[in-house]
């Protein structure tokens, strides 16, 4: 199987680890990558978001499968284009990424669905907001109706910061705020069907002990031991197979990745937010425990196909993931700073998020630079093995929190 994957973070290093790991894959290639791939896969200039663009890469190179890793590309019609000249492809098309690309069409799919989800306000004047925000009370939660890779989320009691943030985004949802740890579930899906991963957390919050403000994510781990055992089947019959039932009626079927961003609440699970692609960093800890190929199961999600496919399977022990951001993150990261790395070990490697190479120099070229991934046979020895590598990482003004793998 030749497969095209789209994109350039750790979420593609972490979904091309697992691709070419995959025996049935003869050939992996990637637009634009980054230099970690650049190890595993051949790399091309194309832009992921360019629908003509990708097509022809993918007829030029005779692509059995396209991977779609960020949102941009499915929100641009990417997937649609890839289908109409007849190439399977994983990721929804752009209709169906509405359900991330507009929080407002997310909550409307959830209303109709029966979806448990947050009670919220679709605001676009600051009457509007002021009006939502004196409903909700404090801690207000305003939320960019558009995408904003994962940084258009402020939770603030401080009322000046929420109208602030609103009226530089435009047109927000402001909703109530949920209380309870948060959980992440990625759903393969074909359009009926749907197979879990791996629940997995992540923290938002730039620095320890969840201060400082929210980021794209600085660290994951997977799996939550402190979770009930029924939670994956009851977020699966509540929220996932509701929420593909309510995609079909409308005309337009999901397929692709639906992440949940779920709260397990007072009051039971609610959801925060949808994706419509694998969660960066939290895909970085589950792929890292996948068994099953995954080339083959992204492959029948893409040809409706996935009853062909049995219940996944998975390594024993569990995995965390840490992000060495760079100077500056989440505000303007300090980029073009030279990066030293560790030899990758059996249970401990990096990936790469945010590099690219000057010459033959790496340096970094975003906020979230690295991220260091270890296993273990609990999440304490994985944290452990992740930490341990990381200190054989330089990046000059980098940073990263210490808590990665506590449960928060």
């Amino acid at each position: 199987m030749k497969i095209l994957l789209l994109g350039s973070g750790g979420r593609e290093h972490a979904i091309g680890r697992a691709l070419a790991a995959d025996p049935s894959v003869t050939e992996l290639h990637a637009a634009p990558g980054n230099p970690g791939l650049a190890g595993i896969a051949t790399l091309h200039s194309a832009d992921p978001a360019s629908p003509a663009a990708v097509v022809e890469a993918a007829q030029h190179l005779g692509i059995d499968l396209v991977v779609v890793g960020p949102e941009a590309p499915l929100v641009a019609g990417v997937a649609d284009a890839l289908r109409e000249a007849g190439i399977a492809t994983f990721g929804p098309s752009a209709e169906a990424a509405v359900l991330e690309g507009s929080k407002a069409f997310a909550k409307d799919v959830m209303a109709a669905a029966g979806v448990p989800t947050a009670d919220a306000r679709v605001c676009e004047t600051l009457e509007q907001v002021e009006a939502a925000l004196d409903t909700f009370g404090a801690p207000y939660v305003v939320k960019n109706d558009g995408l904003a890779a994962g940084k258009g989320v402020v939770v603030t009691d401080d009322r000046v910061a929420a109208l602030d943030h609103a009226e530089a985004c435009g047109r927000v949802v402001i909703e109530d705020f949920l209380d309870g740890p948060e959980v992440s579930l990625f759903a393969i899906c074909d359009g009926e069907r749907a197979l879990p991963l791996l629940p997995a957390q992540d923290y938002k919050r730039v620095a320890d002990a969840d201060e400082g403000p929210n980021t794209g994510g600085m660290g994951a781990y997977s799996p939550l031991a402190w979770a009930d055992a029924g939670l994956t089947d009851e977020i699966m019959t509540k929220v996932v197979e509701p929420t593909l039932a309510e995609m079909r009626r409308r005309g337009t079927p999901f397929n692709g990745l639906l992440y949940a961003g779920l709260a397990l609440t007072s009051k039971g699970l609610r959801v925060v937010e949808f994706n419509v692609r694998f969660g960066d960093p939290e895909t970085q800890a589950v792929l890292s425990l996948l068994k099953t190929p995954l080339a083959g199961v992204l492959d029948a999600a893409a040809r409706g196909q996935l009853d062909t496919v049995g219940p996944l399977e998975w390594h024993d022990g569990a995995a965390v993931v840490v992000v060495e951001a760079a100077e500056g993150y989440p505000g303007t990261p300090t980029t073009g700073t030279p990066i030293e790395l560790p030899a990758d070990e059996a249970d401990a490697y990096v990936l790469h998020a945010g590099t690219r190479l000057d010459g033959d120099q790496l340096v970094s070229s975003g906020g979230r630079v690295l991220g260091i991934v270890g296993r273990g046979t609990d999440v304490e020895q994985a944290r452990q093995r992740a930490y341990a590598l990381l200190e054989g990482v330089f990046l000059e003004g980098g940073f990263h929190r210490t808590d990665i793998g506590i449960p928060h």
